[in-house]
């Protein structure tokens, strides 16, 4: 049963993995992250874990049972009760419903563990499966935007007690 976990520093091996093993797979829907991002992973996530140790971010990680990265779900520009979600799951993971469960865990775990209020989250309008993600994880659509030049829709939801 897959498991989803703060990122800590045991998890790069792991992280990188999954980012090479999908890079094309990604570039499809989101802009590349570019070879310097996997040239420099190591100062990467390290930097990324002291940005989680601001409280800036809140990144996770969804590990399967041999420890294997299947997704990413993370919580940027923490403040004012808010925060931007952004997630990513594996290509051979796509399709089973993970995005939405590691979705609604991180939207419960922003309640209930950070204290947040409200998340916005953003998708081109040619990811369907992201806008049913958002859909049924209770986003709703409250504006067009441009992701990396491309048409998309910026959505919100309020997190309520309980």
């Amino acid at each position: 049963m897959p498991d989803l976990q703060r990122l800590a520093p045991h998890h790069a091996a792991a992280l990188l993995s999954f980012e090479q093993e999908n890079r094309a797979y990604f570039a499809r829907s989101v802009p590349d992250r570019g070879d310097d991002y996997f040239a420099a992973f190591d100062a990467r996530h390290a930097a990324l874990l002291a940005e989680q140790d601001t409280g800036r971010c809140r990144f996770h990680v969804l590990v399967d049972d041999d420890g294997a990265v299947l997704g990413r779900f993370n919580l940027v520009d923490v403040a004012d009760g808010r925060a931007e979600l952004g997630y990513r799951v594996a290509e051979r993971a796509a399709g089973r419903g993970l995005a939405t469960a590691g979705v609604r865990q991180v939207c419960a775990l922003a309640r209930d563990e950070y204290g947040l209020t409200g998340l916005t989250a953003a998708t081109t309008r040619d990811n369907p499966g992201s806008l049913a993600v958002l859909r049924r994880t209770g986003f709703t659509p409250v504006g067009e935007v441009l992701l990396d030049g491309r048409p998309g829709l910026r959505h919100v939801r309020e997190l309520t007690p309980g």
